[in-house]
């Protein structure tokens, strides 16, 4: 019996066929737009991503397998998603990146088995991880699958949430269940004409409840950078948003096992910066730019902000000391006085996790007169949400070093790092002023009565407020005590943070230690 098999020129070149098809990649009317538009497409853009545009590609050939409203005859490259792993700066990363040329880059079944097995992928590998949004959406025509497909992706996700970095790119619609995704990543690098996330577009909003609204107010940049705080860094094309993926990996570890990559700077650890001696107003409820100081002592002036544009009276990000990686948290007076209302508490309590969680160092800069009151923040749980400052502190097991500028008052005093909730170094600029009240909210409750019964109130009250600011409003009470390591003039502060990194260089606290030796899986985080 003969049997036919094909010759090897023949497989090669089918091979070849295939490769080609697939890489031509899907509707050549959205290649065209894309490019009049200036957008990259999917491969493109894990080109620009990747060192030398070089990357490997895995599942290539995956294709669905549903035969219903005409998917029979469905051709979709690559499942609408290109999944790959390469070099970012020398270092090995995955990605994956949705192809909206082939079938609107619509999450079915298979789309999400490639997004899905990038990310258990990196997680067994150890190494960070970059999705590309750019989809439609849900693909309906595959029903239960493509439902059951957004459950396994999200479960693998947050089990790697923690173990790796992931860095969501919008850089095209995300709308719908598969606006999840990008919100469960470490980051979120929103593009500024072309990104959109929401739950629900203007048309399914008007449908189900009557609002119309535009999709740029809906879900647009402004919509999550500023108002609900999930964007993190606004990007202004795709080529920015790639850089700035580039540069935010720069201070990350690759999983949680590594420590964040050390470069070599050329600027002293000992330098002084004598403009700070002069930077802090001497009255104390006149404000300052709170990012002056961060960028007067960091290696060279460079702070990369995070999310920038939302609660704008905290400042997060990250810099370097003598070429180590560092979180920054500070207050900035120049919004709302540095008041913690309930969007900062949300804005710093996830960065400091993140920065525990991939032993990043964290250093705060404190400004604050406390949690903001009122009946709106009240009404709206100020005291759940500024409790999470607290656990995220309590729980930290990363070096923290705590520099206290002016006001440090209340429960900000431990929202924005001291002593007793876990701070390793704590210093106070002359300027500190530390207690559990003001001078004068202080004087109107402790001599109320004496106040209302004088016969000079006012001179009695006065003399009051001085006598209360004397004793306790100043650095040194709370250096006797020992809850201040030292009181430091301004332009040494690069040198004391400096040398308490080297000092804290090896400091190691195993994760979920106790000092009761209790057993227990977590604590019971204020969500």
């Amino acid at each position: 019996m003969k049997t036919f098999y094909k010759k090897k020129e023949e497989l090669y070149r089918e091979l070849q066929q295939e490769r080609e098809r697939i890489l031509k990649m899907g509707d050549p009317a959205v290649l065209k737009k894309r490019q009049e538009t200036g957008q990259l497409n999917a491969r493109e853009r894990l080109e620009y991503l990747f060192d030398n545009g070089e990357y490997t590609e895995i599942g290539m050939h995956i294709k669905h397998r549903t035969v219903h409203f005409g998917m029979d005859k469905a051709q979709i490259p690559a499942e609408g998603v290109i999944t790959a792993f390469g070099k970012v700066n020398g270092r090995p990363v995955v990605a994956f990146s949705e192809d909206y040329s082939a079938m609107a880059g619509t999450f079915g079944e298979y789309h999400g088995f490639k997004e899905t097995y990038a990310i258990q992928f990196a997680m067994e590998k150890g190494l960070p991880v970059i999705g590309m949004n750019d989809s439609a959406g849900a693909r309906l025509q595959e029903g239960i699958d493509t439902l059951e497909a957004y459950g396994k992706l999200f479960r693998t996700q947050t089990l790697a949430s923690g173990v790796i970095p992931q860095i969501a790119l919008l850089m095209g619609p995300c709308l719908g269940g598969q606006a999840y995704h990008p919100v469960m990543q470490d980051f979120l690098i929103q593009v500024r004409d072309t990104g959109f996330l929401g739950i629900a577009g203007p048309a399914f909003v008007k449908t189900q409840i009557g609002e119309e609204i535009t999709l740029e107010e809906l879900c647009g940049w402004k919509a999550h950078a500023v108002k609900s705080g999930q964007t993190h860094i606004v990007a202004q094309d795709d080529k920015d948003a790639i850089d700035k993926a580039k540069e935010l990996l720069s201070f990350l570890p690759s999983n949680n096992r590594e420590r964040p990559p050390r470069i070599q700077t050329h600027d002293p650890a000992d330098r002084q910066a004598p403009e700070l001696d002069e930077l802090v107003p001497d009255e104390p409820f006149k404000p300052f730019d709170m990012k002056k100081v961060i960028r007067a002592v960091v290696d060279d002036g460079y702070f990369f902000e995070i999310m920038e544009h939302h609660a704008k009276n905290a400042i997060t990000g990250f810099a370097r000391f003598g070429g180590r990686p560092v979180g920054i948290w500070a207050n900035q007076p120049l919004w709302a006085a540095g008041a913690i209302d309930i969007d900062a508490a949300d804005k710093g309590a996830r960065f400091i996790r993140f920065c525990d969680l991939f032993n990043i160092p964290i250093v705060t800069f404190v400004d604050c007169g406390g949690y903001m009151i009122g009946s709106q923040q009240e009404w709206a749980g100020i005291l759940r949400h500024g409790a999470k400052l607290l656990f995220a502190w309590a729980n930290a097991t990363v070096p923290l070093i705590s520099i206290i500028v002016r006001k440090s008052y209340a429960g900000a005093h431990y929202g924005m790092l001291d002593k007793s909730i876990g701070a390793d170094f704590v210093f106070a600029w002359p300027t500190a002023r530390i207690t559990i009240v003001g001078a004068e909210t202080a004087a109107s409750v402790i001599f109320a009565r004496e106040i209302k019964e004088s016969a000079n109130p006012e001179e009695t009250r006065a003399k009051r407020i001085q006598e209360f600011g004397e004793l306790y409003e100043n650095p040194y009470r709370a250096a006797e005590r020992g809850c201040v390591d030292d009181i430091i003039m301004p332009h040494d502060t690069r040198k004391y943070i400096n040398r308490a990194l080297d000092l804290l260089e090896n400091k190691f606290v195993s994760p979920g230690s106790c000092p009761w030796k209790i057993w227990k899986k977590y604590p019971n985080i204020n969500l």
